[in-house]
């Protein structure tokens, strides 16, 4: 609904340039209806701080396999990273500054947003990379898929079905059944696990998650689910 109205107001935009240069009379475009468009939360399911750590710690990291997926489960919840944007990475978009590890993340329209490495994150990033010997390679994918011959990452990219496939599979592992589980949910559990912290603040949230508008990155906080549930819970029945 959102993309219709936007796509709408651009053929009004044209119209109305097109009036004013005389070369229509009317805008025929100005008594369309676009659709309603009025979300106050995002459908995206997220998983609580307990099922994040669960899915995380069930991740046997004694293979690489292991280790990538803490690594690229871990990335998305800490930095609130786009999967296009984790996937596109290469092995020097990790890199050192100001005595932190810090990632850089290709966002959309070719923008570059980097973020300091939250110290778990740094952690499982680290590890990875050394395991895999990827720090040889800075130009390759730092997220890479396993070659079915040789059951070794190879040097082609991990890409998005793949990492969902991934997710879904860790996920059942976990126990964690939570329906339409997907990349974008750690996305939201990063932002309303940032939002729960009493010094958090909404401006903040939305530049760490390169949102241009904090109505978007108000579609991913959650916390409104648990005071809900706070609230029924005090029916004393």
């Amino acid at each position: 609904a959102q993309s219709v109205k936007q796509q709408l107001a651009a053929l009004r935009h044209l119209f109305d340039w097109l009036v004013t240069g005389h070369v229509l009379h009317t805008n025929p475009a100005s008594f369309v209806r676009g659709p309603k468009f009025s979300y106050t939360k995002g459908k995206t399911p997220i998983l609580t701080p307990t099922e994040a750590r669960k899915l995380i710690r069930s991740i046997p990291t004694d293979t690489l396999v292991g280790l990538r997926d803490r690594a690229l489960i871990g990335l998305m919840i800490y930095t609130f990273a786009r999967v296009s944007a984790a996937v596109t990475m290469n092995v020097k978009d990790v890199y050192r500054k100001q005595e932190n590890l810090w990632v850089r993340l290709h966002e959309k329209g070719g923008k570059h947003h980097e973020m300091p490495c939250q110290h778990n994150l740094k952690e499982w990033l680290q590890e990875y990379i050394e395991a895999a010997g990827l720090a040889e390679d800075p130009n390759g994918p730092l997220f890479r898929s396993v070659d079915r011959k040789t059951k070794q990452f190879g040097a082609n990219r991990l890409d998005r079905q793949r990492a969902w496939a991934m997710v879904k599979r860790r996920a059942k592992k976990a126990g964690i059944d939570t329906p339409g589980i997907c990349n974008h949910t750690f996305r939201g559990t990063g932002i309303t696990a940032y939002l729960e912290n009493p010094e958090a603040k909404l401006e903040h949230a939305q530049q760490m998650a390169a949102h241009s508008d904090p109505k978007t990155t108000r579609l991913y906080d959650r916390r409104s689910d648990q005071v809900s549930l706070d609230e029924v819970e005090r029916i004393g029945i």
